[in-house]
């Protein structure tokens, strides 16, 4: 069958190749372009003309000089005869130490919270939606000067509350025992990190085997030799100590053990809390996603419910539940800046105290900016990648 109707006439094309179309496009994004950088360059121009006008120097050279700052609670050794540079590093530390605990209890606490709501016992699924109701609906602000005030209501040192043999709970903050960390622990901690990265790229490579030809490789050879004998021989090597050290009072304070300071301890009930909050509804949605078949099944084959939850029922919800619960780590990490508000020394009170030591305000909001900014692309880049690794591949 033939047509006799004319032929369109062909798209002119200009330069390139390009045709009408694609020009009036690649016109509007260089024009927005443009305009956007006019407008970075007025900024940046203005803000070095009035800094000059103010005899105020801007660059990072002040990073070099001695901070002069106390730093109470700090994870990394530090001095106030320290730079500038170093104190930054040390409240980094500390906001790293807050965010990555934090993550994991507050992942814990929300997963337990959310399979409670859902749970057949009246009694518990009715205190979980408590829990979610009323700490999802209070500032965290509140909250967190809340648990800082309940800290200072504490008994003192002297008085202190001993819930379990060795930890001690006072207006000193939490007393717990702990093994002293030094560079050999560290070398033996590194080498069983180590070794469990081995291990999983092994364990990887066996299932890989295994799918190729059907035989079954058992894999706990490698995780004993690997996880288990080569971080003990590395310890018997250096000949590393392992005792516990227990804190004793001594006259009006505790000597050893680690103590979690009233400021940090408080930061960090007040993040876990109000954050599992979140993470409990994002876990009830999850599970609730999945389809009733898979627990009529799991039912009718005579599976325990913890091991439906474990097997079936989680490792489907992961899909639903992980992009919303990367959003909730971002903002745990974001709202530890709070920490200013009740004294605890992280990266933004570390620049607070610097700009107002040296004046440079412009710098020491970009350093805090960046450091933010470099957390937040990690954690998202990670759980991008473990989204991606979960999720559904279609053949």
């Amino acid at each position: 069958m033939t047509s006799d109707s004319p032929r369109p006439p062909p798209r002119r094309r200009f330069f390139g190749g390009f045709g009408r179309r694609e020009l009036q496009g690649l016109f509007w994004q260089v024009l927005v372009v443009g305009i956007v950088l006019g407008v970075v360059a007025f900024l940046w121009c203005n803000t070095v003309t009035n800094l000059s006008a103010r005899r105020i120097t801007t660059g990072f050279a002040f990073l070099g000089r001695e901070a002069g700052m106390p730093i109470a609670d700090s994870l990394l050794s530090y001095n106030p005869r320290d730079t500038y540079l170093w104190a930054f590093v040390v409240g980094i530390a500390n906001t790293l130490r807050v965010a990555v605990i934090g993550i994991v209890l507050a992942t814990i606490l929300g997963t337990l919270i959310g399979i409670s709501r859902l749970s057949a016992n009246w009694l518990l699924s009715r205190l979980a939606a408590v829990y979610v109701e009323t700490l999802r609906d209070i500032p965290l602000l509140l909250q967190l000067l809340f648990w800082y005030v309940l800290m200072q209501a504490l008994p003192a040192a002297r008085a202190a509350w001993r819930p379990v043999e060795g930890v001690f709970l006072s207006n000193r903050g939490l007393i717990l025992p702990a093994i002293p960390v030094g560079s050999p622990q560290l070398w033996v901690l590194g080498t069983a990190v180590l070794g469990l990265a081995v291990f999983y790229l092994i364990r990887r490579w066996l299932i890989a085997q295994q799918m190729r030809d059907g035989k079954p490789r058992p894999a706990w050879p490698f995780a004993v030799g690997l996880i288990v004998a080569l971080p003990a021989a590395m310890s018997v090597a250096l000949g590393v100590s392992w005792k516990i050290e227990w804190p004793e009072l001594r006259g009006f304070n505790f000597v050893g053990g680690l103590t979690l300071a009233p400021e940090y301890f408080a930061l960090l009930i007040a993040l876990v809390t109000y954050t599992s909050a979140f993470i409990a509804e994002i876990v009830r949605s999850g599970i609730q996603s999945v389809p009733r078949g898979q627990w009529d099944a799991a039912n009718a084959l005579g599976l325990r419910r913890s091991f439906m939850l474990r097997q079936i029922i989680l490792p489907q919800a992961l899909r639903v539940i992980v992009p919303p619960k990367t959003s909730q780590y971002l903002n745990l990490t974001k709202n530890s800046s709070l920490a200013v508000a009740i004294g605890y020394q992280d990266v933004v009170s570390v620049a607070n105290t610097t700009l107002n030591q040296t004046g440079q305000a412009i710098e020491a909001i970009a350093l805090i900016m960046a450091v933010f900014l470099t957390i937040s692309l990690c954690i998202s880049f990670f759980m991008n990648w473990y989204n991606s690794r979960i999720a559904l591949v279609e053949r």
